[in-house]
C-alpha cells in the first residue's frame, strides 16, 4: 500500500519525528521508493559487504515497535513499557513512530535499514500523545541492564532533568553508545535533552543533497548529521510512510553505531563515537559548526578508514607494565666488568678474610 504523509510537528511533549500518516491510492510516483534515497546516500550496499550489525542490540526508546511488521519480522525483541499506563512488553505501538525508527535500523524488506542483522529491543517510554523525561530515564536504565549496547533516542526535551541526566551518565559509564536527535524547528529552539548531555552523540539532519535540513535545530552540541528529509520507513498497522525530522537521522546513526560495534568489538563506546565523528564529511565552514557538527555521516569510511583509536582505547594482550609506567630497569654490568669485580672480590677475601667479606656483602645490599 502506498502511503502519503502529512509532515507534522512533534507528537506529544517530545517526539521529534512522529508524523500523521494516511493511506492514499497509488500515484504515478512511488513516494516510498523515492523516500529510500538514504540507501544510496549512505552507500548501504557497500557497507553491508563489510557487515550488517549481527550480534548487536539497539534499544529503540520510543512509542513501542510492532514486531509483526513485514519489514521487521524476526528482528525485534520484547522490552518493557514505561509510558503512562504501561502494561505492555514494548511491542505495542499505537502511534507508529517507534516502528518507523526500528525500520531505519533493522528493516530488511521493502524498507532497508542500516543494520539489518542487528536486533531492536523495544522499550516504550511514550504513547505519542504523552511522554516524560522520567519515563525516558527509566527506559534507558532498563535497556542498559538488559543488554543493549546502542540506544536510539528520537526525543528532545526542552528542560534539563537531573534524573534523565543521571541515567544517561550511568549508561555512558557502562560502555553504551547513546544516539539522540537534536530536535526539530519550530517546536525546539535549541538542542534538546538528552542530546545536549555530555557523552551523547547529538544528531542533526540533512536533505538529499547533503545540505542542512531547515527543520533541524542547530547548536554547539551538534556532533554529526545524517539524512532527515522525506524519509520513507515502516509504520503502524503494517503500513509504510514518508516523514521529515531529526528522528530519522538519529535512527540511521544508531544503525551505523551498530555496524561499528560489530566491526570493532574491542572498541569502547567513546571510540565508536569518535570514529563516526572523525570520518564524517565536513560541510559548511571548515571544521565543526553548529549546523552539521563535525560533518555528515560517511558510513563506509567509518567502517573501513584507517583511523587509529586513541591511546586510552588500545588493549593489547594481558595487563602488565608498559614502557611508560614500567619500573626503570636496574643497570646490568657488562661481562668484562663482572669478571673484574669477581677477581677483585676473591683477592680481597684471600687477603683480609672475614672482615672484608662483611664489607662486600654490605655493598651488595645497596640499591
Amino acid at each position: 500500500m502506498t502511503i502519503r504523509t502529512r509532515l507534522c510537528a512533534a507528537a506529544g511533549a517530545a517526539l521529534i519525528g512522529a508524523c500523521a500518516l494516511s493511506a492514499t491510492p497509488a500515484q504515478a510516483a512511488d513516494p516510498i521508493s523515492d523516500g529510500q534515497w538514504y540507501v544510496d546516500f549512505l552507500h548501504l550496499a557497500q557497507a553491508h559487504q563489510i557487515n550488517k550489525g549481527a550480534g548487536v542490540t539497539v534499544a529503540v526508546i520510543d512509542t513501542g515497535v510492532d514486531a509483526t511488521h513485514p519489514d521487521l519480522k524476526g528482528s525485534v525483541v520484547a522490552g518493557a513499557d514505561f509510558s503512562r499506563g504501561g502494561g505492555s512488553d514494548g511491542l505495542l505501538d499505537t502511534d507508529g513512530h517507534g516502528t518507523a525508527m526500528a525500520g531505519l535500523i533493522v528493516g530488511h524488506g521493502r524498507i532497508r535499514g542500516v543494520a539489518p542483522a542487528a536486533r531492536v529491543m523495544s522499550v516504550r517510554a511514550a504513547t505519542g500523545v504523552s511522554g516524560s523525561s522520567t519515563a525516558t530515564a527509566q527506559a534507558i536504565t532498563w535497556a542498559v541492564e538488559h543488554g543493549a549496547t546502542v540506544l536510539s533516542l528520537s526525543v528532545a526535551y526542552d528542560t534539563r532533568d537531573l534524573v534523565l541526566e543521571q541515567a544517561v551518565q550511568d549508561a555512558v559509564g557502562k560502555n553504551v553508545v547513546i544516539v539522540a536527535g537534536v530536535g526539530n524547528l519550530p517546536r525546539n529552539r535549541t538542542v534538546g535533552y538528552p542530546a545536549a548531555y555530555p557523552g551523547v552523540l547529538a544528531v542533526g539532519g540533512v536533505d538529499r543533497n547533503g545540505s542542512h535540513s531547515p527543520t533541524s535545530v542547530t547548536g554547539a552540541q551538534v556532533a554529526i548529521a545524517a539524512p532527515c528529509d522525506d524519509i520513507s520507513t515502516a509504520f503502524k498497522q503494517h503500513q509504510r510512510g514518508v516523514g521529515t525530522g531529526t528522528s530519522h537521522a538519529t535512527a540511521l546513526v544508531a544503525g551505523a553505531a551498530a555496524l561499528l560495534r560489530t566491526k570493532f568489538p574491542q572498541l569502547p563506546a567513546t571510540e565508536i563515537v569518535r570514529r563516526l565523528i572523525a570520518t564524517a564529511v565536513d560541510k559548511g565552514p571548515a571544521g565543526r559548526d553548529d549546523q552539521y557538527g563535525n560533518g555528515v555521516l560517511d558510513l563506509v569510511a567509518a567502517l573501513s578508514a584507517d583511523t587509529a583509536p586513541t591511546a586510552a582505547a588500545i588493549t593489547a594482550g594481558p595487563p602488565g607494565p608498559t614502557t611508560a609506567n614500567a619500573p626503570a630497569a636496574e643497570p646490568n654490568p657488562t661481562p668484562a666488568a663482572g669478571v673484574l669485580v669477581t677477581a677483585v672480590a676473591v683477592c680481597l677475601l684471600l687477603l683480609v678474610g672475614a672482615t672484608v667479606t662483611g664489607v662486600l656483602m654490605a655493598r651488595r645490599r645497596r640499591p
